[in-house]
């Protein structure tokens, strides 16, 4: 179902609690819909962006969506400073340091652990979501 976004900025800044695929099968589902009702103007978004204070993204990653609960960066290599947007909030896009190449941990849909490693704008969205996991805003 797709779910209204959240502009509260005290609400964004709270930390997200981990999640499940079998608990949070719905809220991902909800996410998804969300975002794909979005996508002429996002490429990702985390759970608290639709008012759900679990860990879960989605991401345009190269043209397939994907989803990640409870993703972690374990390693981030080839530091730069860019500038980003969010569909949460207001605004001119702001500035930001991101990681070219960064390797993440996560469940998916059957709650299996996956590793993978993501260059270029996949990583750039995963960081910025799970920055939103995190409270962080831009």
């Amino acid at each position: 179902m797709i779910k209204e976004i959240v502009h509260d900025p005290i609400f964004l800044a709270m930390k997200s609690e981990p999640a499940s695929a079998a608990d949070d099968a719905q809220t991902a589902a909800d996410l998804l819909d969300t975002l794909t009702a979005n996508k002429d103007t996002c490429i990702g978004m985390a759970a608290n962006m639709i008012g759900v204070l679990k860990r879960i993204i989605v991401f345009d990653n190269n043209g397939k969506y994907l989803t990640m609960f409870d993703p972690e960066i374990i390693k981030a290599d080839k530091p730069y400073d860019t500038r980003e947007g969010c569909l949460s909030l207001t605004g001119d896009p702001r500035p930001v340091k991101r990681y070219g190449s960064i390797k993440v941990r996560w469940r998916n849909e059957k709650d299996e652990i996956r590793i993978k490693t993501f260059t270029g704008l996949p990583a750039q969205i995963i960081q910025h979501e799970i920055d939103h996991c995190d409270g962080i805003l831009i």
